[in-house]
């Protein structure tokens, strides 16, 4: 019996997303579409699963998501192989294997895999569109991509979002950083959590992103990266400062924020909402991965993206009160209660014309169908009764929309829905 009632539900960490909810989704997707393809990125479909080893040099061995939330498996030919964890590393493994020419700005949207301790907005099986453009170093691309994903966010009606900036410098400023923060922290040991005591000695920049209470104390007044960069990071980093304030982006520099992958360098960027509880705020981030194509076989050669996770966007939208799931309702639904293939009929010419056309089904009485033409949010309904089947008619009659019940040719129904639809919200 237990095992039955495993079967009749979803796995833990996963949920099921039912209409309405599910036009959120929708609009969600196609939203992101539009602002991606107007900047040029094109839809990039790569599989849900790799070799796991594109992860492993991708996202780093050190990192808690391949050591401790990848699902990684044998397959039955014996090959190891990985659920997605995240979007990034796939496209760059899919533009090393193709050659695309540089720039290559492609966008996704995804699931992603992770077993972690599911919470509000975070799932084991949750979803990400995101952006990577590859083959630039041009800091203009960064502050192109950050305004991107900040664009993106508006349009969707949030507005209680903030923008944490950060340079990761890169491979000749960022190791002697490393070694000065190792040596500061190692003088504050005792202050530090206990995961972040073992790891100290090999990645001390994963201290900063920490927030228990002492690490936070403990990293309170380190040296900022920023302000040890070389001197091309420094002129990369003030040129995406300009290009964000001429563009009208605003943000805050954060010198905690490292992220959670061992392939940033330079540029990092997170967004933030407040309309979420703060310990799990952020609602995407990404950065310029300068190194990763390499790691992944390719020739040198840059890279900047981000991700975004929708249902943590989602809770967001909800927290502000934007995008509702208040999906659009057929312009038209067809009450038959003439042997219903007039209904059959008129529901496809409907369709075929571009509008939205439901009915009921299985003879059901007037009354009925009336109650289902309401509830399905129509614009109106178009009723066939004995009257009309025998004159060639239809009755219109307004639900939603303004006017008097009227009856018209048969031929004219599809223009009179045409003439009184409302536009989907």
């Amino acid at each position: 019996m237990a095992d039955q009632r495993r079967t009749a539900r979803a796995p833990t960490g996963t949920h099921d997303i039912l209409w309405p909810e599910s036009w959120r989704w929708e609009v969600f997707v196609a939203t992101f579409a539009e602002e991606a393809e107007r900047a040029g990125y094109g839809l990039l479909q790569s599989p849900m699963f790799e070799y796991a080893e594109v992860f492993h040099r991708g996202i780093g061995e050190g990192s808690e998501v391949v050591g401790k939330e990848m699902y990684e498996f044998a397959d039955r030919d014996g090959q190891v192989l990985a659920l997605r964890p995240e979007g990034t590393a796939s496209v760059v493994r899919a533009f090393v294997e193709h050659h695309p020419v540089p720039p290559f700005k492609a966008w996704y949207v995804t699931p992603a895999f992770r077993h972690e301790r599911p919470q509000a907005g975070r799932y084991r099986q949750h979803h990400q569109v995101g952006v990577e453009a590859i083959g630039a170093a041009d800091p203009d691309l960064d502050a192109e991509v950050v305004t991107l994903a900040h664009d993106f966010y508006r349009r969707l009606g949030l507005r209680d979002v903030t923008l944490k900036l950060n340079s990761m410098g890169d491979n000749t400023c960022r190791p002697a950083y490393i070694e000065l923060l190792r040596g500061v922290l190692a003088e504050r040991r005792d202050q530090l959590c206990e995961e972040h005591r073992q790891r100290l000695d090999t990645n001390p920049l994963r201290v900063l992103d920490c927030k228990r209470e002492g690490c936070r104390e403990a990293t309170a007044e380190v040296p900022r990266l920023v302000d040890q960069l070389c001197d091309p990071c420094r002129e990369h980093f003030d040129r995406v400062r300009q290009g964000l304030d001429a563009l009208g982006v605003a943000y805050v520099l954060d010198h905690r924020l490292v992220r959670g992958f061992d392939y940033y360098t330079r540029t990092t960027f997170e967004f933030a909402s407040g309309a979420i509880d703060a310990a799990q705020d952020a609602i995407g981030g990404g950065g310029r991965y300068d190194g990763l194509v390499e790691m992944l076989g390719g020739p040198p050669t840059p890279g900047i993206g981000f991700g975004i996770g929708l249902e943590r966007v989602l809770i967001a939208c909800t927290g502000e009160g934007v995008l509702p799931a208040e999906p659009p309702g057929p312009d038209a639904f067809v009450v038959d209660v003439a042997g219903g293939e007039m209904a059959r009929d008129l529901v496809a010419a409907l369709r075929r014309a571009g509008l939205r056309a439901d009915r009921a089904y299985d003879g059901r009485s007037m009354k009925a169908q009336m109650k289902l033409a309401d509830r399905s949010g129509a614009t109106v309904a178009l009723i066939v009764g004995p009257d009309e089947l025998a004159g060639g008619t239809v009755t219109v009659r307004p639900l939603r929309a303004e006017g008097e019940q009227r009856s018209v040719p048969l031929e004219r129904a599809v223009d009179e829905v045409a003439a009184v639809r409302m536009p989907a919200r």
